[in-house]
């Protein structure tokens, strides 16, 4: 980790900076294969399938004696971890149903909202060299919930046309319609147009490397929506003298082992601390099997020592992360002044893989600073909302003059019309 110490502001723009990650220069081979699969359909996947994964399959679509078999080859403390998992991720989930508000404007003009599941999701869930599991249930559950009426699951396959048994356990566990054996660009491509296997869906969920990420946004120009932007996973640490620093360096090791791209940032006012945890960290390291994907990523990561907690805080929301740890005396009024970030965890006994697994929030969250706009996965994102209104003979008399003078004042007299004949007839 690079270290500064009491950065200008006007310096955080660098120091902060992400790893580069330009899709330009796969762009035209992620639209080749997309093309392609949109043309050609399961032959393109197949095709892509055999090239890009080593597997040469028929059927795309698990089965269920398939299905049962994983069930099977789950050890039962895993299938119980994944189980209660899955009821505090429900739990939290539940209660974001939203009520339904009417409201009269005006008298005689009701207006409310309704909230509506999109009917076809499609949940992409990376298997390759971290079989993601838990990102079905952060996927399918909310989907679930919101009462998607067909929930399509693609996941790559391992050379034998396998899928791992626990991401198949946790599908069957959140009622996945249907499940099929594809990964990478192929895979967007078959849910975002359909092909004579895959049903095309509406909206596509789910995080994946570069090729995927490129996909999905290049889909969601003219043809699927997408969850949100996303890039390399990050963590941001705010500590003081409060903190515990092999707390800190585990936290900060979990998130770098996700990818060489990931990115860590240990933000504190106390010096001493800085050198605590860089030591936690080169104990820890040597003890895990991904430390070589580990030690990439703290390559581009940071640990920044600043003046004060007013400086803290204002350096936090600069940078937006994806997940923020607050590590220190005062966490609730800490937390009470962050604007931006994906998902915070407060205390020293909090760790960010608590949200990762088994808390009950989600894991899919804003990352590359896009958590000053964007929120996390919620129950919302597999709804969408539909206004409604209804005005009565005695209401558009109260509110028509007022569109009458509107619509006059934007020229646009077809709109004055409409409101006009309404009027008129209800005089008499």
């Amino acid at each position: 980790m690079q270290i500064y110490n009491y950065p200008l502001f006007n310096t955080w723009p660098k120091i902060l900076s992400r790893p580069a990650n330009n899709y330009s220069s796969i762009n035209s081979t992620v639209r080749m294969i997309l093309d392609n699969v949109k043309k050609k359909g399961d032959a393109a996947v197949r095709d892509y399938t055999r090239r890009f994964d080593g597997a040469d399959l028929e059927e795309f679509r698990v089965s269920k004696d398939e299905m049962e078999k994983a069930a099977s080859l789950i050890e039962p403390e895993l299938k119980e971890a994944i189980q209660k998992a899955a009821k505090n991720i429900l739990a939290f989930h539940e209660i974001q149903k939203p009520p339904m508000r009417m409201i009269e404007t005006a008298p005689g003009v009701k207006c409310w909202q309704k909230s509506v599941p999109i009917d076809k999701v499609g949940l992409y869930i990376p298997g390759g060299s971290a079989p993601l599991f838990s990102t079905v249930l952060m996927l399918g559950i909310p989907a679930q919930i919101a009462g998607c009426k067909e929930i399509v699951l693609c996941t790559p396959p391992n050379e034998k046309g396998e899928i791992h048994p626990a991401i198949l356990f946790a599908a069957g566990l959140v009622e996945v319609s249907r499940i099929y054996k594809i990964g990478g660009v192929q895979a967007i491509g078959a849910m975002a147009y359909g092909t004579e296997t895959v049903p095309r869906v509406f909206k596509i969920f789910g995080p994946g490397n570069s090729w995927v990420t490129a996909a999905k946004q290049i889909v969601s120009v003219n043809d699927c929506a997408i969850d949100m932007p996303a890039g390399p996973s990050e963590l941001a640490v705010m500590a003081d003298e409060s903190a515990d620093p092999e707390f800190i360096a585990a936290d900060l090791l979990s998130q770098a082992e996700h990818g060489p791209d990931s990115q860590v940032v240990l933000v504190t006012t106390e010096e001493p601390l800085i050198a605590k945890v860089m030591q936690a960290i080169d104990r820890q390291l040597s003890e895990l099997p991904r430390a070589a994907i580990a030690t990439k990523a703290l390559e581009n990561s940071r640990a920044i020592l600043v003046n004060d907690e007013e400086q803290m805080i204002e350096l936090i929301n600069f940078y937006a992360p994806e997940h923020l740890i607050i590590a220190t005396r005062n966490t609730t009024n800490h937390a009470d002044r962050i604007t931006n970030a994906g998902s915070v965890f407060l205390g020293n006994f909090t760790p960010e893989s608590a949200g990762d697994y088994a808390s009950g929030t989600n894991h899919t969250l804003p990352t590359q600073g896009w958590a000053r706009s964007f929120s996390g996965l919620n129950l919302e994102s597999f709804c969408k909302k539909i206004t409604f209104q209804e005005i009565s003979r005695d209401g558009i008399q109260q509110l028509g003059p007022i569109i009458e003078a509107m619509a006059e004042g934007e020229l646009l007299y077809a709109h004055k019309n409409a409101a006009t004949l309404r009027i008129n007839s209800s005089e008499s």
